[in-house]
Formats: structure tokens, C-alpha cells, sequence
């Protein structure tokens, strides 16, 4: 497995946070992987083998790029032999304004947008290994297209200090940072997200949990709910559960096992 990632250029820093590329080798037939919950919304395109999602229904192929908006719940792909990966990673905040699409719910969604003619463009790139190239092509688009409809500064400052907090402040005081009423941050906030802000904060503090103990799976869950503002131990548990479906224990002794075979570079969108 390779992984890289490069920061958004200062122009872009409060839209999108990173621009990434990832590589995987399945073993022989047709493998599955999960993707848990954060606080984020990934722009994917992909290359080499398809890429399907499970569906009530079977298998659901996906065109490149597709969005991963946020999640409540952990989805599985579907992928076989190598698989490559460039991620476009935004805030909830600004993604749906940046590709001038409605907001919503959906966790995955498929999108026609100008930005999908980069595909043959990096698909060359990625075929020679020139990912850097690749990265920088993608940088570069956004950076053409930025508008400033798609950067609202009460947005900006509230999803600033959400993020700075961990997702640890309360909606009254996410709303005095960013210098808005809390009814003005919720309005903006549904509107430009399709969630709530209390939604996007514990997603937020969740990806504290779930990057603590994939860092650390013998982190202890006492001092983790504490530190982040939980109630309790309980609380911090049956929070990890509600977006995990399992526990923070079997998260932690799972992860000792994909650290093995993925190293110790935690990659949000893919996770065995």
C-alpha cells in the first residue's frame, strides 16, 4: 500500500483540507474494505480496477469521481487486484458550494460536474506513476474555479473553531466564534452542509476517538472521554458504537491487526 498526501494551497486552505493519493493490492478475486465516519466529505476518483459499493441490491458500480459525503454508519467498497485512489478532502461546510451542487444527507453520492474531464488527464499520470503531477492537476482546477460564493466566512469561522475544539464546544459558543446568532449559524449550516452543527461536531469528536486509537489502540477510553468531553467512559462508548456499530475495544484490537498490513499512516478513506 502507498499513500501520499499534499496541503491545499494557502487559497484554498479554508475549502478544501488536503489533496491525496492511495494505492492498494488486493489479493486474488474480489475484496471489500470499510470506510468509517469523520468529520469530513472526499471528492474520489479512482483508477485500475472498478470500484462498486454494497447496496441492498448487490453491488453498485461507481463512476469516477464520485463524493463521500458525511456518514452515519460504516459503508463497504468493493474492488479487486489494484486499486488507486486520488481523494479531494473538504469540509461539509464548503464542499457542496465548491461543486455548485444541492446539500444533502446522502452518504455517497454520484456527480456530474466539469471537474470529471480531469479523469483521462490523471488516469495517464497515475499509469506512469507521476503521482505528484497528479495531485498538483487537481490542486490547480480548484484553484482555477474557486469563487468567492464558496467561502463564507461565517462558515469558515464557525467550521474553525469546531475543528480547533475537537468538536468539544457547545453550538452557542461555535456560533459567538464566528460572530453569528444561533439561529443565523444553524440556517447557514443546513443550508451549505445538510446537517446540523451539533451533526458535523460529534462526527468531529468521534474522528478524535477513532484516530486516537488507531494511533494508539491501547489508549485509555477514561482519559480519551475526558480529554474530549464526553460524560463518561459509557458516554464515549456508546457514541464510537453509534457510528461504528462495535465497540471501541474491538475497534482498537481490529486496528493492531490493519496496522500490520497498512503501516502506521492512518488513511481516513480506507480502513480493513
Amino acid at each position: 500500500m502507498q499513500h501520499l498526501e499534499i496541503e491545499s494551497p494557502e487559497a484554498l486552505r479554508s475549502l478544501i483540507k488536503c489533496f491525496w493519493y492511495t494505492s492498494i493490492e488486493f489479493a486474488d478475486g474480489q475484496s471489500n474494505f470499510e470506510v468509517v465516519p469523520d468529520g469530513y466529505a472526499e471528492l474520489i476518483f479512482h483508477f485500475g480496477s472498478p470500484c462498486s459499493i454494497g447496496s441492498d441490491t448487490g453491488l453498485k458500480p461507481l463512476p469516477s469521481p464520485f463524493l463521500v459525503g458525511l456518514l452515519n454508519q460504516p459503508i463497504h467498497f468493493y474492488s479487486q487486484n489494484r486499486l488507486e485512489i486520488i481523494g479531494v478532502r473538504c469540509f461539509p461546510w464548503t464542499v457542496f458550494d465548491l461543486l455548485g451542487l444541492p446539500s444533502g444527507k446522502d452518504g455517497v453520492r454520484t456527480v456530474e460536474h466539469p471537474v470529471a474531464r480531469l479523469q483521462a488527464t490523471l488516469a495517464e499520470l497515475v499509469r506512469v506513476g507521476n503521482i505528484d503531477e497528479a495531485l498538483a492537476q487537481v490542486a490547480a482546477y480548484f484553484l482555477a474555479m474557486q469563487s468567492p460564493t464558496s467561502d463564507d466566512k461565517t462558515l469558515n469561522k464557525a467550521g474553525a473553531a469546531m475543528r480547533q475544539a475537537n468538536g468539544t464546544l457547545p453550538v452557542s459558543q461555535v456560533a459567538a466564534a464566528a460572530h453569528a446568532t444561533v439561529r443565523t449559524l444553524e440556517r447557514k449550516f443546513r443550508q451549505a452542509a445538510g446537517h446540523t452543527v451539533k451533526d458535523v461536531s460529534a462526527l468531529i469528536r468521534f474522528e478524535q476517538v477513532r484516530d486516537s486509537l488507531w494511533h494508539d489502540p491501547d489508549t485509555k477510553l477514561a482519559g480519551l472521554a475526558h480529554e474530549l468531553g464526553y460524560t463518561d467512559q459509557a458516554h464515549l462508548s456508546r457514541e464510537f458504537k453509534r457510528y461504528t456499530g462495535t465497540t471501541p475495544g474491538a475497534f482498537a484490537r481490529k486496528t493492531k491487526r490493519a496496522r500490520e498490513a497498512l503501516g502506521s499512516d492512518f488513511v481516513v478513506f480506507v480502513q480493513s
